[in-house]
């Protein structure tokens, strides 16, 4: 039975038209940049490529189906616009799904439907200075006064940031390592919030990435998502579908790879010949094919698991380290096929390099994927 049906393909078609209308003539101002324009997102939204899963009375058209954004991510990350995958999976699954499952009638109506339009783009702020992945470290304190939160601390590599409207924060509310920790929604005129610079990175350019600080930011208890010391079990829950979102974006990301050097091999020539007739490029090449065979299948037999309520923290972990690590040793592979041409920044496949790496740390590091593995046998 076929993962997509005629609905998906037509979605396809139309985020195909999309980037070749919105996105192409664009990308390289937005790498050189190190940002998006905000209207994007609202280009974005005008098409009917956000928040497919906001019920119609919010704005959106209520489609509880995840393939739309599989379909949505494999379109952007293929063609090598990683960066553009990230910004949309924070606004149509990873911060869209607290929202979705945590925010009350009053405050769905309030946020919501710009997220429909791309009017309000979405953050998640979770990683702290001095705390990775371990988010029962989490420092940043929210002080229950009257009818206000006061918040006070620092966040970084805040994917969004700097475009954000919407920033989903993780803060401390009690001194439990676990239930001490809540999510806030701060919105960006908050007082005593202030987003930071843009940080510059190895890759994902046109993806702002942000400092954030609160000095005793002032945040209406209302704002509190979900209740209070019920943040990390939000979280955890969570997780299963970001993990899928990045592995879904490895594989797609690795095949344009992939593809790419496939013409390249084909048409560039040593000694008088393709380069890609060279016993070795054949064997590299045929390597890399078999694995984004195996690669592809794996990933489709989780969407579907996802789309069946079935997907499980462990298989989500399997799928995100597998395919990441594959991602980065796909465009190592293909960028050393490139020669001293793969080095350089008008080829992209040493985008396709730099943009891999990331894979293997956000969403949980390979590692901390493992370990969540090993816990899950016994281990």
């Amino acid at each position: 039975m076929a993962l997509y049906d005629d609905e998906h393909d037509q979605f396809r078609s139309m985020v195909k038209a999309f980037i070749e209308r919105s996105v192409e003539p664009k990308m390289e101002r937005w790498n050189e940049a190190g940002i998006v324009d905000r209207s994007f997102f609202t280009e974005a939204g005008s098409v009917g490529l956000l928040g497919h899963r906001v019920p119609t009375r919010w704005g959106g058209p209520g489609i509880d189906d995840y393939r739309f954004s599989a379909v949505l991510l494999e379109e952007l990350c293929r063609p090598g616009h990683a960066s553009l995958g990230c910004s949309l999976t924070l606004q149509n699954d990873v911060v869209l799904g607290y929202l979705l499952s945590l925010a009350d009638d009053a405050q769905c109506e309030r946020w919501l439907p710009g997220v429909v339009t791309g009017d309000k783009v979405l953050a998640v702020a979770m990683t702290e200075p001095n705390t990775g992945s371990d988010l029962g470290g989490i420092a940043t304190k929210a002080r229950r006064e009257g009818d206000t939160y006061v918040v006070n601390g620092a966040k970084t590599f805040i994917s969004n940031g700097h475009n954000a409207d919407i920033f989903v924060v993780v803060v401390r509310t009690s001194e439990d390592r676990h239930r001490g920790l809540s999510l806030l929604v701060v919105e960006r005129d908050t007082p005593g919030f202030t987003v930071g610079r843009n940080l510059s990175k190895l890759g994902l350019h046109a993806q702002d990435t942000s400092e954030l600080a609160f000095d005793d930011a002032v945040v209406p208890a209302e704002n509190l998502l979900g209740e209070e010391g019920g943040g990390f079990a939000a979280l955890m829950s969570n997780l299963p579908e970001e993990r899928l979102d990045v592995a879904v974006m490895a594989v797609a990301a690795a095949e344009g790879a992939f593809e790419r050097t496939l013409n390249y091999v084909k048409n560039r020539k040593a000694f008088g010949q393709p380069i890609g007739s060279f016993q070795n490029s054949r064997f590299v090449m045929a390597e890399i094919a078999t694995e984004l065979t195996v690669a592809r299948t794996y990933i489709d037999h989780c969407v579907q698991l996802h789309v069946d309520g079935k997907l499980t923290p462990e298989e989500a972990a399997k799928a995100k380290w597998w395919t990441t690590e594959l991602q980065f040793s796909v465009a190592h592979r293909c960028l050393q096929l490139h020669g001293g041409y793969g080095f350089m920044t008008e080829y992209s496949i040493s985008r396709d390099f730099a943009d891999a790496r990331v894979q293997t740390i956000y969403g949980g590091t390979t590692e901390i994927m493992k370990e969540v593995i090993g816990r899950s046998l016994g281990l």
